[in-house]
């Protein structure tokens, strides 16, 4: 049976690479698989060998010509193997933010596994290809975290387009969803969260979006409608938002927790401390806060057993809800 083109290519430049001397036309025909097969004419294999030498010429493969000592000086092939081979991978600091951004968006199942496999590789060879510090996530985002891919998609397409969008949002779990006309400046991450950020129509003010609550994305208005003021910082933009929403001991929550209760919040700690509330016996955690809605239900799924001691803006996400609960008039 005749072998397949690619896999006949592949087994010539297999030998080519792995000679130290130019190898003759009759010792490939001979030893490499897709080039004896039975009932080839002379004429024939010359014809399919000189194709096969102008086609992996043609991708770049460097095949070079010179005396083979197998045939008395008469002409040979091999692989430059120096100049096959790709040189060291060095990333910038940028180019490896791009790269871990790019593995933490291909989470399709289809992909999940050759994004997954690529870093692996990367890493595995030396190469630096995630900047948390700079990127501002983690690889395992959540659906969540990252929100609707349709969303994100239409949005970064009106950015790339210049094209005012408008988009149902929803502040939160229990909020009434409303529809925003935004001209969007960027998307960018922070706290493992995705973020869009521009000039709100609705409110003439600069306003940022968390993408997991932002659906039915629909472009309007013309291409190159959307102009981004000069020295805009889109990541400083949200940076600020984020911080002014988790208070401004920079996102971290120190909560009293009674001895051996919470759980929850226990798995969430950075660090521990034993501290009495009130006479009461218990430990003082402190939580980097990724949500401050999510942290505030922990909190009241703890009941008594836990209590904010700050920041403040946690403290009262608290009190309000319990205000709710107990039917108290805020």
């Amino acid at each position: 049976m005749a072998t397949e083109k690619a896999e006949r290519l592949l087994n010539l430049v297999i030998c080519l690479l792995s000679t130290r001397q130019f190898v003759t036309a009759d010792y490939i025909r001979a030893n490499v698989a897709g080039y004896h097969d039975d009932g080839q004419s002379d004429e024939a294999f010359n014809r399919m060998f000189e194709r096969d030498k102008n086609e992996l010429r043609d991708l770049g493969v460097p095949l070079v010509t010179g005396r083979s000592p197998m045939s008395g000086g008469g002409d040979g092939y091999r692989i430059n193997r120096d100049s096959y081979e790709l040189p060291d991978i060095a990333l910038d600091r940028s180019e490896a933010a791009a790269v871990a951004m790019a593995a933490a968006l291909w989470d399709a199942p289809e992909i999940t596994n050759v994004a997954q496999t690529a870093v692996l590789k990367l890493q595995a060879a030396g190469v630096d290809v995630r900047a948390d510090d700079e990127i501002g996530f983690s690889a395992a985002l959540s659906p969540r975290s990252v929100g609707s891919e349709t969303a994100l998609a239409a949005l970064l397409a009106a950015i790339g387009a210049s094209q005012p969008v408008t988009f149902t949002h929803r502040p939160g779990t229990a909020s009434s969803a409303s529809t925003r006309t935004l001209e969007p400046w960027g998307v960018v991450t922070r706290r493992g969260r995705w973020y869009v950020v521009g000039h709100d129509r609705d409110r003439s003010a600069t306003r940022t979006f968390r993408l997991s609550r932002v659906t039915d994305v629909t472009p309007i208005g013309e291409p190159g409608e959307v102009v981004v003021p000069d020295g805009t910082d889109v990541q400083g933009i949200v940076s600020a938002a984020v911080e002014s929403a988790v208070g401004p001991d920079r996102g971290v929550a120190r909560v009293w927790v009674a001895t051996d209760r919470a759980a929850g919040l226990r798995r969430l700690a950075a660090r521990a401390e034993p501290g009495d509330l009130d006479g009461e016996p218990g430990d003082i955690l402190e939580i980097d806060i990724r949500s401050l809605s999510t942290l505030a239900r922990m909190v009241l799924g703890a009941g008594p057993d836990a209590v904010v001691l700050s920041p403040p803006q946690l403290r009262d996400t608290v009190v309000a809800a319990l205000d709710v609960l107990t039917g108290v008039d805020a």
